[in-house]
Order: structure tokens, then C-alpha cells, then sequence
């Protein structure tokens, strides 16, 4: 059973799944407007949650989140489903497969055996679909990846019961009611005004420009509180967040940024694409910021490339940030 399934590669696992499946269904949604009505864009630096003993870093919502709220914006049900039985899970994909149905996983990317040693890493809210299955083989479309795949039965049950935080627990889901008349210019407007909200008015600061605030002048203080190495362990930390598990600096500014433009198609309200280019522009630099950051811990760093003159780049995306989710507070209401 091949199910006649398009393929397209995606920024992101999560919004690209939602993107591929709902494309299967009739409805055609770009991934940065998934993106965008989900509020996946976010920040959190949270220094006592260790990731792999340094200080996490977080550029979106916990993962499932962006899923949940825009198939809820859109009035989309869904049908979820974990399993405690290897068997019953197994089974129950063929079923649906057999139905001509796609099936959405979430998987641990560690074991994935398509992904090249070098970018695996233990992550369990990685998301795949499940499109066929042919000579004992399943096939995959991973957004992550440039084409589909595919996967033996025992490694696809080895990721679907990948063990540690998040753990998936043979999760599947797939649209089950689509309705046909959705309200692009409501969801969008929701979208953009959880954002802004979530970016500039959670009082905790760790959160938001907050957060981003926190972490420049916590930067500076690294070479001397921790020395040198653990100094550029931390700063490493954050790029690899950042540009690695996922594309959460500036990958996702230039994705809420194209978000902002398709959004006109639905919403003709005249500032947005001057927005649009305000995102682009913070952007640029948390490119710049990832790019001097990877220098410093490598130690490949100009003279004038510093822990401050990174905290100074980081200073002015959120001052940037803050001009920008203020104006969008002010568009929406």
C-alpha cells in the first residue's frame, strides 16, 4: 500500500507535518502559516533546566503546542491516540495505511537511521508521517529530510517507544474533520496576537524580550563567573539550540516574517509587510549574533568579537523585538 502522498520539505518537523497532512486532505496551508497561526514563535532562557548538563534555551513552545493550537484555531479535529502494546500500535497503523489514511508519529530522532550520525540527538517530539508500506518496509516523509524514506518495522517500533523525557509511547494522529469554511483572517489575527503577548507580557523574565534581555547580560558575566571553557560550553549551547535542534533564531523570525506577508492574502491590513520586514531584520541579527557567538567558543574570534559585542547584538534584537510586538499589539486590538 503507497499511498499518493506529497512530499515537501519543511523548516521545522512539526509545522511540516501538519503542512503535509493537511495537504493530503484538501487543505493547502504553507508551513510558516501553520507557523504563525500556531504562535510558534517564542523565547524562554531557563538556566536552572539543564540540557545535557548546560543551561536550555528555548526559541518555541514546548513541542505539540504549535499542533494544538492551530488545528484548534482552524476548528480541525484530530484523532491522538498513545499505546501501551508494541503489537496493538503496529497493527493499528496498518489499519489506517490500509485505509489509505497517512499517519502522523511522534518518534525519538536519536535512532532514526536515515539521519547522519553527526545530527542525531535524544530528542522523543520529533514528528514523521507514515504515507505506505511495501515489501515489509514503511515509508516516511520526514520534513526534515530533502526526500521520503523509509523504515523497517522494528525501527520504526525502536523510535515510536523511545525512552526518556517526552517519551512517545507509539503516538499517532491524523485529521479526522476538516471543516470547510474556516475564517483565515480570525485565525490569523489570534495567532499574532498570542505571540506578541506571549513575547511581551509574561512577567516572569526568562520569558520573551524579557528572557532575551536576560541572557545578553548573563553572557557577559560568563568569562569571569565560569572561565573560559565552561564560558564557551554555555555559549555553544545556545547557538546549538538556536541553529541545530530546530531554527530558532533567526530561521524562525524569517518564517514569521513570511507568515506575515502570506497573511495578506486573508487580511489586507496595510502594515503588515512593513512588519514583516522588521521581523526580517531581527533576523539578521540573531544571524549575526549565532555567527559571532560561533566564533568566540571556538576561538576563531576577531579582536572585536566578545561576550559583550555578543550581548550587545542580542541588546538590540530584543530592543527590536519589542518595537515590533508592540506594533502588532496595536494592529490586532
Amino acid at each position: 500500500m503507497i499511498l499518493n502522498f506529497e512530499h515537501n520539505q519543511s523548516a521545522h518537523c512539526e509545522n511540516g507535518v501538519i503542512s503535509n497532512l493537511l495537504n493530503f486532505h484538501g487543505l493547502k496551508v504553507s508551513e510558516p502559516m501553520v507557523f504563525g497561526i500556531g504562535s510558534g514563535l517564542f523565547f524562554a532562557y531557563i538556566p536552572f533546566v539543564k540540557l545535557n548538563n548546560l543551561p536550555a534555551t528555548s526559541f518555541r513552545p514546548v513541542p505539540g503546542v504549535i499542533f494544538k493550537r492551530f488545528t484548534k484555531k482552524l476548528g480541525i479535529k484530530m484523532y491522538r491516540r498513545k499505546f501501551s502494546d508494541y503489537k496493538e500500535s503496529m497493527d493499528e497503523l496498518d489499519k489506517y495505511l490500509n485505509q489509505g489514511i497517512p499517519v502522523g508519529l511522534q518518534v525519538g530522532a536519536y535512532h532514526l537511521s536515515y539521519f547522519p550520525r553527526p545530527y542525531r540527538f535524544h530528542f522523543n517530539m520529533h514528528n514523521i508521517v507514515v504515507f505506505g508500506k511495501e515489501e515489509g518496509k514503511y515509508l516516511i516523509s520526514d520534513p526534515v529530510m530533502e526526500g521520503p524514506t523509509e523504515l523497517s518495522y522494528d525501527e520504526l517500533l525502536r523510535v515510536r517507544y523511545a525512552r526518556g523525557a517526552f517519551a512517545p509511547n507509539g503516538q499517532m494522529y491524523f485529521p479526522i474533520e476538516i471543516p470547510r469554511n474556516i475564517d483565515f483572517q480570525s485565525a490569523i489575527k489570534k495567532g499574532l496576537k498570542k505571540t506578541a503577548k506571549d513575547m511581551l507580557k509574561i512577567p516572569i523574565p526568562l520569558f520573551g524580550v524579557k528572557g532575551i534581555r536576560f541572557l545578553a547580560r548573563q553572557i557577559r558575566k560568563w568569562p569571569k563567573k565560569l572561565g573560559d571553557k565552561t564560558a564557551s560550553l554555555y555559549l555553544s549551547q545556545v547557538v546549538r539550540m538556536q541553529e541545530e535542534i530546530g531554527t530558532g533564531g533567526a530561521g524562525f523570525r524569517f518564517m514569521f516574517g513570511a507568515f506575515l506577508q502570506e497573511a495578506r492574502k486573508y487580511w489586507n491590513h496595510p502594515d503588515l509587510f512593513d512588519i514583516s520586514k522588521e521581523v526580517t531584520a531581527a533576523g539578521d541579527r540573531w544571524r549575526d549574533f549565532a555567527v559571532m557567538a560561533g566564533r568566540i567558543a571556538k576561538n576563531r574570534a576577531s579582536a572585536s568579537e566578545n561576550y559583550d559585542a555578543a550581548s550587545e547584538i542580542l541588546l538590540n534584537a530584543a530592543d527590536r523585538e519589542e518595537k515590533i510586538f508592540k506594533r502588532i499589539l496595536g494592529v490586532v486590538g
